[in-house]
């Protein structure tokens, strides 16, 4: 499964302004964002909005994505919810469509118990041939899958990997510790990539990327490569950009910054707005103080 890559950008869904999805905008970012450093892309993950397209938007997304990148990188479809026949039918559609992997993030507000969560995604990987990450991400989803359920979970074929964003040091060690070799544990912060590179994981699933790609993939070959004093220097240059990045809940903050530096990517849907200027001026002023590897179009720099 290394072929899925370390560097995964979670996708911002561009919007037109009229509010549907653009399509053609989103193959550009699609494009824009393997040739700045990412080896793959989740397509409809929370990042990419999820939460608010349409069945047939999420379809679509991963099937122009797809023709447009080809083979010149990754497609992860986020094709998990609270539903989990809803799931398994989204995935398996994403699988006839040519994803090369799927996200399931933790299913939010009901609450399911860990037997209810195994359950959960034992169904989804029977359903489908695809390489399936779990998303873990209790801040938003209240639940939290525990190390135990995660290592039982690994055990099932295709069931690859964990993109754990609990920022429970202990819990991701304690999976790295109980799984195989080749279960995959991505950083599912970006202020935790090389924290949970030392730990023994695996990359990350980024949001920075989409503006800091070439340096966030330097620092983890500098990591790979044992130069480890580098890779340190590149990790504290790059955390007050994240933290700015986060500075109110994802993806508000990204898609500002990627309008404010000429990528248009459209506004957000509703419940999601536009930064309220205090935070657009944080975004602003950090943005001024790094070099941006994301290529602007009309811009040589």
């Amino acid at each position: 499964m290394n072929k899925l890559g370390r560097l995964v950008t979670a996708m911002v869904t561009p919007f037109t302004t009229e509010g549907e999805v653009d399509y053609r905008q989103a193959k550009n970012l699609a494009l824009a964002l393997l040739n700045s450093g990412s080896d793959g892309l989740v397509v409809s993950g929370t990042t990419g909005e999820s939460p608010t397209l349409k069945r047939e938007e999420k379809l679509q997304l991963f099937s122009e994505i797809k023709s447009a990148i080809a083979n010149h990188g990754t497609l992860v479809a986020g094709t998990g919810n609270y539903n989990t026949r809803e799931s398994c039918e989204l995935t398996k559609e994403a699988e006839k469509i040519g994803a090369d992997a799927c996200l399931l993030v933790i299913p939010y507000y009901n609450r399911p118990t860990q037997q209810g969560l195994f359950e959960h995604f034992k169904t989804i990987a029977e359903a489908t041939t695809l390489p399936c990450i779990i998303y873990n991400v209790p801040s938003r989803t209240v639940t939290n899958i525990t190390a135990d359920t995660v290592i039982k979970l690994s055990q099932i074929d295709n069931i690859v990997g964990v993109k754990e964003a609990s920022a429970n040091f202990a819990q991701i060690a304690k999976i790295i510790q109980g799984t195989k070799d080749d279960f995959l544990v991505y950083s599912g912060n970006d202020g935790d990539t090389l924290p949970i590179l030392a730990l023994g994981g695996y990359g990350v699933v980024s949001v920075a990327s989409h503006v800091i790609g070439i340096q966030i993939k330097d620092m983890i070959e500098k990591f790979l490569n044992h130069e480890n004093q580098k890779a340190a220097n590149i990790h504290r240059h790059l955390l007050p950009l994240i933290d700015a990045l986060f500075v109110i809940p994802n993806p508000m903050p990204i898609k500002y910054a990627l309008n404010y530096l000429g990528f248009g990517v459209g506004k957000h849907r509703l419940p999601l707005i536009e930064p309220d200027e205090r935070s657009a001026e944080i975004i602003r002023a950090t943005l001024r103080n790094y070099k941006i590897d994301l290529p602007i179009p009309n811009k040589t720099s």
